[in-house]
């Protein structure tokens, strides 16, 4: 598998192509040449609105997640749009933020590593600089600092398994009309798990919360009914029907028991009728009537 294959699996960004991607054996990196694709138009990064090409940049180099412990950078060649509302601005690029060099996928990559091991460590692993790696902290911590929760209005909880075993996470959506985002991922399915995602957002933010989607496992509806008292809990159609099916199925089976035989499914063990081929009127088993060849009834 090539590359760009691997790319466009991974990190696939509408409305840009990966062209060719070669080794730069000066400095042991990886280039990768990126392009918008045709007739596409790039976003202005003020109003984040399309806005027709004014002109082109010279190329940008953007870094990379390392890949077989080469260094590899995106080169693309930045436009400027010309915006009704804006004017002419530089575009907006959905792999990188502002003017960092850095794609936010490395951003994420290096922040991840930097809490498993020291600055200086996660440098030397990754072939960057102390430097870099104290950025994407720093990137990374003003994010979650300045984030917005609320007002939240609907959110959906499920859970999902991983590895081996019966392993999950919890995850918590924000479901509303005009925002649907991951909000919150926890440990196991318990309901300790649960509640944390109501200790982070508080009690007022728990307060307003009018809609709860969610399956009928137990813990969930627990914590739904203590921590969201003003919220309606919306059930989702499968476990719904799944126990609808369920009941069904049961009262089928008792009725089968008490009415059905287990050699027939439709006739009893034994009927009180004419004999066959006789003016007596008495029981007669099936398995008789059977070996017989003749029928009780001609429906």
């Amino acid at each position: 598998m090539r590359l760009i294959s691997i790319l466009n699996q991974c990190y696939h960004f509408p409305g840009f192509v990966y062209v060719s991607a070669r080794l730069n054996k000066c400095s042991k990196s990886i280039e990768v040449e990126v392009r918008e694709r045709s007739n596409s138009k790039g976003k202005c990064s003020i109003c984040m609105k399309p806005a027709a090409t004014y002109d082109h940049q010279t190329v940008r180099r953007f870094e990379f997640v390392p890949f077989w412990g080469f260094m590899v950078f995106l080169l693309y060649r930045m436009r400027r749009v010309s915006c009704p509302q804006c004017g002419v601005k530089i575009e907006a690029v959905p792999w990188g933020c502002g003017k960092h060099q850095m794609t936010t996928a490395y951003v994420l990559f290096l922040a991840h590593w930097a809490k498993k091991l020291s600055w200086k460590e996660t440098a030397q692993s990754f072939c960057t600089s102390w430097d870099k790696v104290c950025q994407a902290v720093e990137v990374v911590a003003w994010g979650l600092e300045h984030r917005t929760l609320g007002p939240i209005q609907a959110i959906g909880v499920d859970e999902v398994a991983y590895g081996k075993g019966h392993k999950y996470l919890t995850l918590v959506y924000q479901i509303d009309a005009h925002c649907t985002r991951l909000l919150w991922v926890g440990k196991e399915r318990t309901v300790k798990t649960f509640e944390e995602f109501f200790d982070m957002i508080g009690a007022d933010l728990s307060g307003k919360i009018e809609f709860v989607c969610s399956d009928m496992w137990k813990p969930y509806l627990r914590v739904i009914r203590e921590r969201c008292v003003n919220a309606l809990n919306i059930l989702d159609r499968f476990h719904i029907v799944a126990k609808l099916n369920d009941a069904v199925n049961d009262v089928r089976s008792a009725k089968s028991a008490t009415t059905y035989s287990p050699v027939s499914s439709s006739w009893p063990a034994s009927v009180s009728a004419p004999v066959p081929g006789s003016s007596k009127t008495g029981r007669v088993s099936l398995a008789g009537v059977k070996s017989s060849g003749k029928k009780i009834c001609n429906w």
